[in-house]
């Protein structure tokens, strides 16, 4: 068999696959409970899955492995290794428990549902709705390109066709089976991108460019050392680790699915097992990426976005690998495109279109629309993609956004019963603000930089990591401030933890 068979036979019986998954699971879609929640009963296994596959893209194995590779050479690995242990370990120990039992208590459902029932305020609410589903465009669109440049260099496919084909991946996933098929099909793309990292790492570790894993690791060395690394990259190296590890804390996709776990027994298993995911596929992800600078003397045409693309053509990778890569890489993208748009179509459709102009929308008509909402996201992301804004600059505007955003209101909101209204909306605004430059000047100002870092658009990491932490800080500083001189908005809600407490006595009994 030809290569090209050989792939697209690969690819043929996965698509297969994912739709019988959402043919089946149809009928758990009728009512918008059911395709944002599922039944509230997810195990372990599926939930951390779930949560792996929605947290790790194309985006990470192409975008950022590649440029991160390639900047930094073998320190790129300690991304994925943060990515391990704060954005899996760490999150889950902080957030999971939490975040079901409140959730299950008050029937939340998203994220602005969350905020309101916390702040009693509507406008947080539809604040919350407007951000999530602009800026999960971004992240989106970057799940498109990440893909699109394998596919183009792989097997020749022209990228908007590629496109198309992950879209549609997608949407017979997220409009067939909504939730419970989203996570029955990242159950198995869990797997399979747990088998394709482990075989890729082999080959490309086999190739005649590294010789080897001791050979390698020496040569990349000393590649390393010659890259003449200072204090400026490492704070770049830096912040990208916080960002993608901590801004996981404010996802709202990724904080979705703590809502569906059964019970806290499945939320200690899914810990583990969440963070073995990660430390595979994110580690595995990374170190590949460490290596490109022995592929390449210097920087493929086409920029960052094609280096690990351009490693595995090279590589001489056997066809059946190919597929399987292929495979993994269609996985990972589109469970992760399933739930941003599932997040993002549900959030508007329960939060805005059915809470204030639609109050009386039966369940089965919200679910209908959200279904054609996520159509209509899915188009947009496409739109977004065929723009020339590379990956890791695209993802970080998201990030930094949507996590400057919410991290600091909703976390501690978890714990702290003296957060009030003024701190949250002073978190919300100040993070937003403070993330928002690289995006307006990769718009309006291109050529605007900081001295001694770098133009202004290609800094979204470190505007993130900031916004994150001013957002802690306004959050804070402005409840104990409007608490103290019991000013309006100084209201911190104890109904809110009153259920919640009657609900950990009955799971302590």
């Amino acid at each position: 068999m030809s290569k090209d068979l050989i792939i697209l036979t690969t690819i043929g019986i996965y698509m297969a696959i994912m739709l019988v998954i959402g043919i089946m699971n149809s009928r758990n879609s009728k009512s918008i409970s059911s395709f944002t929640v599922g039944g509230r009963n997810a195990g372990a296994w599926v939930s951390a899955f779930s949560y792996g596959t929605a947290y790790f893209s194309a985006v990470m194995f192409i975008g950022y492995a590649g440029a991160t590779g390639w900047n930094y050479g073998l320190w790129g690995v300690l991304i994925g290794i943060g990515n391990a242990v704060f954005g899996a370990l760490f999150a889950w120990l902080v957030l999971a428990r939490r975040t079901r039992m409140i959730t299950r208590q008050l029937n939340i459902k998203s994220m602005p549902q969350f905020f309101e029932k916390r702040f009693k305020s509507q406008g947080m609410k539809r604040f919350a709705v407007a951000v999530i589903f602009v800026f999960l465009l971004p992240y989106s669109a970057s799940v498109y390109k990440g893909l699109t440049s394998v596919c183009s260099v792989l097997l020749g496919i022209d990228e908007r066709l590629s496109m198309i084909a992950i879209a549609v991946a997608a949407a017979l996933i997220v409009v067939l089976g909504g939730y419970v098929a989203a996570l029955k099909a990242d159950f198995v793309q869990g797997f399979v991108m747990v088998v394709g990292v482990i075989a890729l790492i082999a080959a490309v570790v086999r190739s005649e460019q590294v010789g080897g894993l001791t050979v390698g690791l020496g040569a990349m060395a000393q590649k390393t050392s010659e890259l003449g690394l200072g204090a400026t990259h490492f704070t770049a190296l830096t912040a990208t680790v916080i960002m993608t590890s901590f801004g996981t804390w404010g996802l709202p996709q990724m904080i979705h699915k703590y809502y569906a776990i059964r019970d806290d027994q499945e939320v200690k298993r899914g810990t583990v097992i969440s963070t073995v995911f990660s430390l595979i596929i994110a580690g595995g992800g990374y170190f590949i990426g460490s290596l490109s600078r022995l592929f390449f003397n210097e920087l493929p045409a086409q920029g960052r976005d094609y280096l690990v693309p351009r490693m595995l053509e090279s590589a001489g990778v056997p066809n059946i690998l190919l597929g399987l890569v292929l495979v993994l890489l269609i996985s990972a993208s589109v469970s992760t495109l399933t739930a941003l748009t599932i997040t993002a179509s549900s959030t508007l459709t329960m939060d805005f279109i059915q809470a204030r102009l639609f109050p009386k929308m039966s369940p089965e008509k919200s679910a209908l629309i959200t279904k054609v909402i996520c159509g209509v996201f899915i188009a947009l992301s496409y739109v977004v993609a065929n723009s020339q804004t590379p990956i890791l600059d695209m993802m970080s505007y998201s990030w930094g956004i949507i996590s400057g955003s919410f991290l600091a209101p909703y976390m501690l909101s978890l714990y702290w019963k003296g957060l009030n209204r003024a701190g949250a909306w002073a978190g919300m605004v100040g993070g937003f603000l403070t993330a928002a430059p690289p995006v307006v000047c990769k718009l309006f100002f291109q050529n605007a930089e900081i001295p001694g870092l770098d133009k202004v658009a290609n800094l979204g990491p470190h505007f993130a990591c900031a916004a994150m932490v001013i957002s802690i800080i306004l959050t804070v500083t402005v409840s104990a401030v409007f608490l103290a001189a019991r000013l309006p908005g100084s209201d911190t809600n104890p109904e809110f933890y009153t259920e919640d407490a009657a609900l950990e006595e009955t799971a302590g009994a």
